[in-house]
């Protein structure tokens, strides 16, 4: 058996802003951006060189779904990204003005720091570890 996520729906308020921070502020890539009606269009980003899960970014349609933007898990992190190059990727987050709720921290797996995408989502960024 051969099974795997391949998108995680990111519920947003609105799908240009979203791609505007997605792909200009972390460097995802445009995926696919498909007119479906009037208000539903089927968006999806991915993080630069991975064939992995993506993002399909999803417009809030009711008042439930608006009131989950920016808080998917309650307030714990909800999405890991995993770089190449954490020093890298980190100075290019900060002079794109991301926020980061701390400064970076070496673990056992890695290097990680915390930061918000545009609607206040935590994230993980891991990378290698300093030694």
């Amino acid at each position: 058996m051969n099974r795997s996520i391949s998108q995680i729906a990111l519920v947003v308020n609105d799908y240009d802003e979203a791609i505007d921070f997605y792909t200009n502020k972390l460097n995802f890539k445009l995926v696919e951006d498909t007119t479906l009606s009037e208000t539903k269009r089927w968006v999806v980003v991915s993080p630069q060189g991975t064939n992995g899960c993506n993002l399909l970014l999803a417009k809030a349609a009711t008042d439930e779904q608006r009131n989950s933007v920016g808080n998917q898990t309650g307030g714990r992190v909800f999405l890991f990204l995993h770089t190449d190059d954490f020093w890298r990727d980190y100075n290019l987050m900060k002079e794109k003005a991301v926020e980061f709720t701390s400064e970076p921290r070496n673990e056992k797996y890695g290097t990680v720091v915390v930061f918000k995408d545009l609607y206040g989502n935590l994230w993980d960024m891991i990378g290698q570890g300093i030694s």
